[in-house]
């Protein structure tokens, strides 16, 4: 066997079997690593239109055998080639011997050299044969000639050359026999660089030179030290040392002789003009803020919030009406209008037990989400709870463009700007979680970390907490937390993805953090993708690869969807995708301010309209320019010409800077802000950002205390659940159900009902007798309502998922049954669909539940006039991000996936 061509790595299921599909023949197989068994593969092999999956596990041993073939002894083999060659014979217990392998299809390499997969496609499976290696050296060696005829020819080229005619070689047996140092790349890499060293010993003696010129006098240093860094040691590691000091230096130098000069000042009474930078200012209440409103057709008054007092004063102009005070404990409801966006209703109690409602029109929309905004800031300080239920979350991403950011970065931190911004009276009320994500960022991680704290201190009068930093190269991620919720935070986890040339550089990439904040799980991505108008296939891979390989949240959840672990996940940062339209009709629409048509010729909602990226992700109205790319020292002109030595490249101006987030159903999370900055010009990017009111969950504490009673348990019964897959495969499958409000995984049985007849497509039912009766730890309503159960559906033989969902305990609580439908994902694609029927039943007694901070904003559809004095009306509920996807009818009579139709006997 020449290569192993046949072995496609970490491909998904659904790729697997689309690849198989193509192919079209019977014993058509490839083999792809397995997804439930580290360090296993999964045979595919196609067969009379169906793809049937095989696990390949290891042995203590490190000998590689098939899986669960009944009645054939267990055969095994030392390398994967050795198992592959011996099932392409017949009579070894598969469906049909291995006949015709799916090689991997070769990417096209992109102008930047970075091809869709990296050169990780051109290594030969482990154990292949040495006959399968030897003309590897010849191809890489072929590629490096290719790129010398782009790039002028240097003794490093020689140099690389020579390692790959010689010595790749050597690695390549070396990581064939588990060793992946690549101890002769490190030797030639060294020997290459060998002329960097005398031109960073250079540099790095004179920096250290005019360091030591503001340095405070003291005794001379140790000569050893510098002459190790003057060594002319071809060691790698020490070249990297050597760099990381000027790095250092240069980063550090620009304070260090601030600081000196400072020092100078005061020693000599220098007198210096008075350009001083304010010192921060102390912590104060929040100021009280005037609302002018009109109240009925034509009245005019008032509103006065005092956030610290808690209360709202209506002052009708010109009437002689006293003033009228609301005290916060007073105010029931508040309702926003969305037929009329200004419009907003208090309804308020009196003491004679009927409510009073006030109907107020405010100038703008603006100024009545920044009352409202107040309102519930005044409502959760004056609240008696021990933990907050409702808080606000910054998120901002900017692509610095390898610069030094401005000295003030007020306008990005307080959401002023362009856009859907924050109105003057609520943009300075500190936020409860600041998450910061940059690209491009040259500034050294201590120093950004040190600046972003300063920053925020000297706005907002309070000293942030950090709760995680994450950096891969140039992109950053920082989160910082008000020291009262420090406390809060738990269950840190950072990991980060190199999506750039080979998926072995940092320049393109993401880094992430995750953590819980009481019993809410958040989870945060910051990337930048491939760049280039044409590389839309290059970023739709990006994203794929970060979300199956970015390692965050609870280790038990990690065979779930990324997209499925958190209550809530914001994934933002230099996107890149760009605009598919002439830059002069852009620069058109951009001047008439005509966003929408520009919207769509966006790559990023195009591939979203398709599927491709960013499922069921939600984004804010997008009300500003774009973002890419600007001169820089201003952003009056865009710059769509750049220069390169392969000839002139078009960018044009372009969304590339966004912020998405996705929810568990039925949690509260609302976009208040989204926007980007119009005074920041170091960088031909603007920042970027958007604010969240998020509603959160703490540690459920039952009134009555475990044993003090006989415990009632609640439970959750299915009726029956019916899914369908978008799978070639006609494996039974079982379901398995995880959910932090369970001691441990439940499973069901093998599906009971199964069809298969429609090509691409397998239907699978559950009846309740095969479905398993959920019992959560605690039977309390009000702790059942803030839960979510995930389920993954997986084949009998593989133990591989076929898709995960996720479904909120809250809808199914009642009576009767109540009826669900959702999607399937499974590693960021849509896999299928799932329905069914589901009721939690709650003891009597632990059926006592409460009003939510956050409920008591609800929103009206149509502007009917109430009656003037009525009883207390039950409130509305709250309106929720709906559980139902977006794409499904109202009423639940069946799928609109047009595929899913053949199921439902629609023609």
């Amino acid at each position: 066997m020449a290569a192993a061509g046949w072995y496609h790595r970490d491909i998904s299921q659904v790729v697997a079997e689309g690849l198989l599909a193509k192919a079209g023949r019977d014993g058509s197989f490839l083999v792809r690593d397995s997804e439930s068994v580290k360090g296993a593969y999964a045979l595919c092999l196609l067969f009379q239109r169906h793809v049937y999956t095989y696990r390949i596990l290891p042995d203590d041993e490190g000998l590689l055998s098939v899986q669960s073939i009944q009645g054939i002894q267990v055969k095994c083999f030392r390398t994967l080639p050795d198992l592959i060659g011996a099932y392409q014979h017949p009579n070894n217990g598969l469906v049909t011997p291995l006949l015709h392998p799916v090689h991997r299809a070769r990417p096209d390499e992109d102008s930047d050299g970075e091809d869709a997969r990296g050169w990780g496609h051109t290594v030969p499976c482990p154990g292949a044969p040495l006959s399968s290696r030897t003309h590897i050296p010849q191809q890489l060696h072929q590629r490096l000639q290719e790129q010398v005829h782009s790039s002028p020819a240097s003794d490093f080229t020689g140099f690389m050359a020579e390692y790959l005619t010689h010595h790749v070689q050597l690695d390549l047996e070396a990581l064939c026999h588990g060793h992946p140092q690549l101890r002769h790349l490190s030797t030639a890499l060294a020997t290459a660089c060998r002329a960097l060293h005398s031109e960073i010993d250079f540099t790095l003696a004179g920096l250290e030179t005019l360091a030591r010129v503001f340095d405070p006098p003291v005794s001379p240093r140790s000569p050893a030290r510098e002459q190790g860094f003057l060594s002319s040691d071809p060691d790698l590691e020490l070249l990297l040392n050597k760099i990381s000091a000027v790095n250092h230096l240069l980063s550090s130098l620009e304070k260090k002789v601030l600081k000196s000069l400072q020092e100078m000042v005061t020693r000599h009474n220098l007198a210096l003009p008075s350009v001083a930078v304010a010192s921060p200012p102390a912590a104060r209440p929040l100021a009280v803020q005037n609302f002018e409103v009109k109240v009925g057709k034509s009245q005019r008054a008032a509103l006065t919030v005092d956030v610290e007092s808690g209360t709202v004063t209506v002052t009708k102009r010109g009437s002689g009406s006293p003033e009228e005070v609301i005290p916060q404990d007073k105010i029931l409801q508040l309702i926003k209008y969305q037929s009329v966006q200004s419009k907003a209703r208090l309804v308020c109690a009196r003491d004679n037990q009927k409510s009073l409602s006030r109907d107020f029109i405010f100038p703008s929309a603006r100024k009545r989400e920044a009352f409202c905004q107040l309102l519930q800031l005044m409502k959760m300080q004056h609240s008696n709870l021990d933990e907050p239920e409702l808080i606000s979350v910054y998120v901002g991403t900017w692509n610095m463009g390898s610069t030094p950011p401005p000295r003030s970065l007020a306008s990005w931190l307080t959401s002023r700007g362009l856009g859907h911004t924050q109105d003057e009276t609520t943009a300075c009320i500190p936020h409860d979680i600041y998450v910061i994500g940059t690209q491009e960022n040259s500034l050294g991680d201590r120093e950004w970390v040190e600046f972003l704290c300063a920053s925020l201190k000297t706005l907002m009068a309070i000293d942030y907490r950090v709760v995680a930093l994450q950096c891969l190269w140039s992109i950053k991620i920082v989160v910082l937390v008000k020291p009262e919720h420090q406390r809060r935070i738990s269950h840190v986890h950072t990991s980060s993805v190199k999506t750039g040339i080979a998926n072995t550089l940092g320049n393109k990439g993401a880094v992430g953090v995750s953590f819980l904040f009481n019993g809410t799980s958040f989870g945060f991505v910051n990337c930048h993708l491939a760049s280039g108008s044409e590389k839309t296939n290059r970023r739709n891979q990006n994203y794929s690869d970060i979300l199956h390989s970015l390692a965050l949240g609870d280790k038990r959840l990690w065979g779930f969807d990324l997209t499925l672990r958190f209550t809530h996940l914001f994934w933002f940062g230099d996107l890149n995708y760009r605009l598919d339209m002439d830059v002069q009709d852009i620069l058109t629409h951009i001047v008439k301010k005509e966003f929408q048509a520009l919207l769509a010729a966006d790559q990023l909602t195009l591939e979203r309209e398709k599927n491709k990226v960013f499922l069921r992700f939600s984004e804010g109205d997008i009300s500003f320019p774009p973002t890419y790319r600007y001169e820089r020292g201003t952003r009056d002109t865009y710059v769509w010409q750049k220069s390169k030595p392969t000839g002139m490249r078009i960018n044009v101006p372009s969304w590339c800077d966004r912020i998405l987030w996705k929810s568990h159903p039925e949690t509260h999370v609302v976009c208040n802000s989204y926007g980007c900055t119009d005074d920041i010009v170091t960088s031909d990017h603007s920042p970027v950002f958007a604010t969240f009111e998020v509603g959160v969950t703490s540690q459920f504490v039952p009134k009555e205390a475990p044993g003090s009673s006989p415990e009632a348990l609640a439970c959750i019964e299915w009726e029956s659940i019916e899914v369908i897959l978008k799978t070639s495969s006609r494996s039974k499958c079982y379901i398995e159900f995880h959910s932090y409000c369970l001691e441990e995984v439940q499973r069901s049985g093998e599906n009971t009902f199964q069809n298969c007849d429609i090509p691409g497509f397998l239907k699978l039912g559950w009846s309740s007798k095969h479905l398993p009766v959920l019992n959560p730890i605690l039977p309390d309503l009000e702790y059942l309502g803030d839960q979510h159960l995930l389920l993954s559906i997986k084949g009998v033989e593989s133990c591989e998922s076929y898709g995960e969902c996720c479904l909120a305990v809250r809808s199914a609580i009642g009576s009767t049954a109540q009826q669900f439908e959702t999607f399937l994902f499974h590693r960021g694609e849509e896999t299928g669909s799932v329905r069914g029927w589901m009721r939690v039943r709650v003891p009597r007694g632990r059926c006592g539940t409460r009003e939510r901070l956050y409920e008591w904003i609800s929103f009206e559809e149509e502007d009917a006039e109430p009656a003037a004095e009525a009883p207390v009306p039950p409130k509305p509920p709250p309106q929720r991000l709906r559980s139902r996807p977006r794409s499904l009818p109202e009423p639940a009579t069946g799928y609109t996936n047009p595929a899913y139709f053949i199921f439902e006997g629609v023609p």
